[in-house]
């Protein structure tokens, strides 16, 4: 009984200790002075949109705000993620403080999968995978499928955020995570009564996929196509290929 009341009183005055050193640690951490900012940029899916001196102006609002030696008090971490995350190219935003004093800013960038083509180019936007018009950027472009109506007019991003918009975005999201497919489709356009044809990288034919449904199995059908008539009757014998419709590849 003794040694159980001498255990006990060690292990209290022990999680004592730890308590307190904890509390010291995270007063004095929460005291000390901001020491660097340290900026990572996920880059996942190679884009260029965004760097960390881009990260860096908006932190300090181009360095009218020094952030390195502030007072802890006069830094608000939720309005510094607010501000990265109000830039277009930022999708996520985590900004902390170490126990070292330093400021670290955490981004995702956003990720464009298509570009919302216009007469004038200088007005065209990308569009990203949650269906979100994205500008265009000095810094970077991006090599994604260029798509619009037939003849050049242009489609708006909300055409994609309705429920039926949404298969179109299922569309061009199989597209943009298929390596192969996305080096071979060339250029996409949504006709009028909403079918879906595209032009090819290589070869002359012009796909007509028809809606955005059996995606996957359409897809497949067009790698039937490529696997056995181009090889044998050369890549310039048909120039339409029709995968609409179900167990059938029309080609003329």
């Amino acid at each position: 009984m003794k040694r159980d009341a001498q255990n006990l009183l060690i292990a209290t005055v022990c999680l004592l200790l730890l308590l307190g050193l904890g509390a010291f640690a995270a007063t004095r951490q929460a005291n000390r002075k901001v020491g660097g900012v340290l900026v990572s940029v996920s880059n996942e899916f190679n884009n260029f949109f965004i760097g960390q001196r881009e990260v860096t102006g908006l932190l300090t609002r181009q360095g009218r705000d020094r952030l390195e030696g502030a007072d802890p008090a006069d830094i608000d971490l939720k309005a510094l993620e607010a501000r990265l995350k109000a830039h277009s190219f930022v999708k996520e935003a985590q900004v902390y403080r170490d126990l070292a004093g330093n400021l670290h800013a955490d981004v995702r960038q956003s990720r464009p999968i298509a570009r919302l083509v216009h007469a004038d180019a200088r007005q065209d936007s990308y569009l990203d995978a949650d269906g979100r018009k994205l500008p265009l950027s000095s810094l970077f472009t991006a090599r994604v499928v260029p798509i619009s109506r037939p003849g050049g007019q242009p489609l708006a991003a909300s055409f994609f955020q309705d429920s039926s918009g949404t298969r179109y975005l299922e569309f061009l999201r199989y597209i943009d995570e298929k390596p192969f497919w996305r080096a071979q489709v060339a250029e996409i356009f949504v006709a009028p009564n909403g079918k879906i044809s595209f032009t090819q990288q290589v070869g002359d034919q012009r796909v007509e996929f028809g809606f955005p449904d059996n995606i996957s199995e359409k897809f497949a059908k067009l790698m039937v196509f490529y696997r056995q008539i181009p090889p044998v009757l050369g890549w310039d014998t048909y120039h339409r290929v029709n995968v609409e419709f179900k167990d059938q590849i029309i080609c003329e």
